[in-house]
């Protein structure tokens, strides 16, 4: 089978930068080249925002530097922070449903200690909605409403339920929603989810969760008020129950209850922790969680630092245990990037931003389970599936795949496109092609053979490409989009330009229907996943898939709007992808896919992704405690390869199973 050329999955990395301003610039092939000349497709292994055309980089620069400047004016004591309002202190309401606060769990390594003198402080005191829920992740959702507050239901203990506070405030307030998507939909693997903007928070809603996560992606001072409340601060500091605090704002609760009161219940002092270290931020490039050494990688200008907390010594004060420890890459110097003691766990960065396969995010995916389920046990699976499977694929290449998996045990799931469509014949000579599995009977008999020895059938989209027009390379099925449009710039590369401009429910489903009759007509099952063509739908497709679907396997796009209930921005998204099943802030389980892909050799700018690669992210995710290593492969490479990534993730101690078993 002749190799195509284009693009085929947003395989290795959503970056959030890139993504909150619309206009993602991903690597892409080189357009202007004969289609016969050009190479297979890298399948998207990286973005990279500093490649962003227009001011948009600029003003993701100046984002960073304005948290900096900030920081700077805290340490010199110049920053004023107007504080929420006071309220009257009252008892701490009640818990709804009470469920016993988690019991931390004990690092794997020592908690070592940060040689930090307390100095005194030199600072001045500083939406509602719908419910979807569910029994079991394979069970179909509602259809979720438009609501300020979002909440979702995934597989957990009885009871356990998620309070996901983020800001709103400021010229960058519109990150916080996006950051929370991405908690919510994490936290969506444990239970029901909340989100709300901290702004709405009102006493004792800490008492009503299982767990609360804070995200600070806003920092309070200057002109811009404290739009946390006072409630909350003194909330966090009254409860037992776990309180998770990412990134801004911490020094607040402080001076809010007293930073002496602070460093009592939690052992550090946050009004004497700040972001830089001897007027620099470093360079951060690697965090250490129980025996896993996991990247940071942001690009210069872009970052604004991990806070380093003062530890408060002497007698009195509680232990702090290190969770996860930061190197600065320049210096060598250690610091911890994340925190517990007693009920609260700090975080010195939201980890959401430039996130990759081995990328510290992993940290916080494991420390969830600290607070939503710590009685969880070591658990480590496997899921492999086989990619871009349409009515042009070569029958024998995939029973050759069959076989060998058959023979390793190894149950998977193969992504099949029902038609093929070349509508410009770029493969063809110039002459128009489609064909559908009801034409090629080969092809028919080769998934039936592959589903008799363990294959799962999923649903790779209708045709895997957009009309008959280059979106962005060529119209070819396998190369494009088909739900989102995309172009490639003069840069080389490939840019979101946002939905299709007929995208609307009734026109999605008429895409899924068209998808699901082809497998009739071809005497196929209904196949029980679906994979959408490159990573990318608007969120309204999105909805239908999970009308049409009980899971997506995939990584997709979160626009914002989705939780505030307003008008959904498709102009400012967040990627993510899991490493454990999840019921989504769309109401949708999705299951993991958190490898990436095998590619033998360097293109569009980025190095080769060879087995030890996807063996090596492998290795990373290890830190999850129950944890999946599922990556994907295309059936016209060699098996070889696909034998020695099995191979290598099983010597790690992971089981391979089949995708229902995901969400178990």
């Amino acid at each position: 089978m002749r190799r195509r050329s284009g693009i085929s999955r947003i395989s290795i990395v959503f970056v959030i930068v890139a993504a909150l301003w619309g206009g993602i610039a991903l690597s892409g092939a080189q357009a202007a080249k004969d289609p016969g000349d050009r190479r297979w497709p890298q399948h998207l292994k990286g973005i990279d925002p500093v490649s962003l055309s227009g001011p948009k980089p600029a003003e993701l620069k100046a984002w960073a530097k304005a948290r900096l400047a900030n920081d700077k004016k805290r340490r010199a004591g110049t920053l004023t922070i107007r504080p929420a309002k006071p309220v009257a202190p009252t008892a701490p309401a009640k818990p709804v449903a009470p469920t016993a606060p988690a019991k931390p769990v004990a690092p794997t390594a020592p908690a070592k200690p940060v040689a930090a003198p307390v100095k005194p402080a030199a600072q001045p005191a500083s939406s509602a909605g719908a419910t979807t829920t569910r029994t079991a992740l394979f069970t179909k959702p509602a259809a979720p409403a438009k609501a300020a507050t979002r909440a979702v239901q995934a597989a957990a203990p009885a009871g356990t339920s998620a309070l996901v506070l983020y800001d709103t405030a400021g010229p960058y307030g519109h990150l916080g929603e996006l950051y929370a998507m991405a908690a919510a939909n994490l936290a969506g693997h444990f239970g029901t989810v909340t989100a709300k903007p901290v702004s709405a928070y009102t006493r004792g809603m800490v008492e009503q969760h299982t767990a609360t996560v804070y995200l600070g992606s806003t920092y309070y001072g200057g002109s811009l008020p404290d739009a946390i409340p006072a409630a909350f601060y003194q909330d966090a500091l009254a409860t037992s129950r776990p309180v998770t605090w990412i990134g801004d704002n911490i020094w607040g609760m402080a001076n809010a209850v007293g930073v002496s009161a602070f460093q009592q219940a939690y052992g550090w002092d946050p009004t004497n922790s700040y972001y830089e270290q001897g007027g620099t931020v470093g360079r951060i490039d690697r965090v250490d969680y129980k025996g896993q050494r996991l990247t940071r990688k942001i690009p210069t200008g872009f970052d604004s630092g991990v806070l380093h907390p003062a530890l408060s010594t002497g007698p009195g004060f509680p232990q702090v245990t290190q969770l996860a420890e930061a190197t600065d890459a320049n210096s060598g110097d250690t610091s911890p990037w994340a925190i517990r003691s007693r009920n609260l766990t700090y975080v010195g960065e939201i980890p959401f931003s430039y996130v990759s396969e081995t990328d510290r995010v992993i940290v916080f995916e494991d420390l969830l389970f600290d607070v939503l389920a710590p009685q969880t046990a070591e658990r480590h699976r496997a899921f492999v599936r086989l990619e871009d499977i349409s009515p042009e694929a070569d029958p024998t290449q995939l029973r050759t795949m069959a076989d060998y998996l058959h023979s390793a045990k190894v149950p998977y799931g193969i992504n099949v496109v029902p038609v093929y469509t070349d509508p410009k014949g770029a493969y063809n000579n110039g002459v128009p092609k489609t064909s559908t599995l009801a034409q090629r009977p080969q092809v028919v008999a080769a998934i039936k053979y592959m589903l008799e020895r363990g294959a799962v059938l999923m649903n790779h989209g209708n045709t895997h490409q957009y009309g008959n027009v280059a979106n962005p390379y060529n119209g070819v099925t396998g190369d494009d989009f088909e739900f989102f449009r995309a172009h490639v710039d003069a840069g080389d590369n490939v840019v979101y330009d946002g939905p299709v401009p007929e995208d609307s429910t009734a026109w999605a489903q008429s895409r899924v229907t068209a998808g699901l009759a082809a497998f009739t007509a071809a005497g196929l099952p209904r196949p029980t996943l679906w994979t959408t063509p490159h990573y990318a739908a608007s969120a309204t497709d999105y909805r239908v898939f999970g009308k049409n679907f009980p899971a997506r396997l995939e990584r997709s796009l979160y626009f914002a709007g989705t939780l505030s209930g307003g008008t959904v921005n498709p102009s400012r998204y967040i990627g993510q992808f899991f490493p454990y099943a999840v019921k989504d802030v769309y109401g949708t389980t999705v299951l993991p896919e958190n490898l990436g892909n095998y590619e033998p050799e360097p293109y569009n700018n980025h190095p080769a992704r060879l087995p030890a690669d996807l063996i090596n992210s492998a290795k990373a995710n290890l830190a999850v405690r129950d944890g999946v290593a599922s990556f994907f492969y295309h059936p016209y490479f060699t098996v070889e390869p696909l034998k020695q990534t099995i191979e290598g993730i099983r010597a790690l101690g992971y089981t391979f199973v089949a995708p229902a078993d995901l969400s178990q």
